[in-house]
């Protein structure tokens, strides 16, 4: 998906650490491989172009999506794939896209056109791209730590870029240290993830664009602020995190009124 991910765990012995972290690392490459955006072979890539049964895990992808999507009337969208696309290109370009080119990409986004029939997904605009980076690194997270708890290994923290999902606390201690920002959390049992700028943006004009693109108007975030979400599961936080990039802290109480989340921005 683009990023790495690392593990740290308590176990019995090194034998069962071992087999743990080569379980749960493979976990995490057989979700890389059907959700990445960046595989052009994954299940996500081809999804727009097959009809055919979504597997259980991009199922429960995509229908998390869209009830986010409906909850921040579309500041979260895994359909905003032509526009990261394009951000991506424009990047290496260093300019920011002229009216055609987002007009363009917008056409061919919006969660609106992305229906869930049974166990499929129809995309209902020609040249519909997905880009489930907003959530599907939580998922893989979550999913790492499940495997690693069914191996019994319950004392553990999974992280994928900035997604954490954190298990029991290491032993004798009351929780997993976590940074977030200028503040040092002990946590257990929960999901952590930070979005923003601080490795992936753009500067133009002495404005800092962002790697993340608001899906309702096509533009790259100017100078956004950073925001972390702490929630039940590493994949609702991801999904938060991502759509509070975009609603700046105004859009954090009707979330919070809705969640069970704590917010913070730098």
């Amino acid at each position: 998906m683009g990023t790495v991910a690392t593990i740290a765990l308590y176990a019995e012995s090194g034998e069962q650490a071992q087999e743990a972290f080569a379980a749960a690392f493979r976990r995490v490459e057989e979700l890389n491989n059907l959700l990445s955006d960046y595989k052009p072979d994954s299940e996500l890539s081809r999804v727009c172009d097959t009809e055919q049964d979504l597997s259980p895990e991009l199922f429960t992808v995509l229908t998390t999506a869209q009830k986010f999507a409906a909850e921040t009337e579309g500041a979260f969208d895994v359909t905003i794939g032509p526009l990261t696309r394009l951000w991506r290109s424009l990047r290496k370009q260093h300019r920011l896209p002229d009216p055609s080119e987002t007009a363009d990409a917008l056409s061919r986004s919006g969660y609106r056109k992305l229906e869930l029939i049974g166990r499929r997904a129809y995309c209902r605009a020609p040249g519909m791209q997905l880009d489930a980076g907003g959530i599907a690194k939580g998922y893989a997270a979550d999913e790492a730590l499940a495997v690693l708890r069914k191996m019994g290994i319950r004392s553990a923290l999974v992280a994928v870029s900035g997604d954490l999902a954190i298990g029991e606390a290491p032993p004798g201690k009351p929780g997993w240290q976590v940074q977030v920002f200028d503040r040092i959390l002990t946590l257990s049992n929960l999901g952590v993830s930070t979005s923003g700028d601080e490795f992936q943006f753009l500067e133009i004009d002495g404005v800092r664009y962002s790697h993340i693109v608001d899906p309702r108007t096509g533009m790259p975030l100017p100078n956004s602020k950073p925001v972390s979400v702490i929630a039940k599961t590493a994949m609702e936080a991801d999904a938060l995190a991502t759509a509070l990039s975009v609603l700046g802290p105004q859009g954090a109480k009707p979330l919070q009124a809705k969640h069970d989340i704590q917010v913070f921005f730098k």
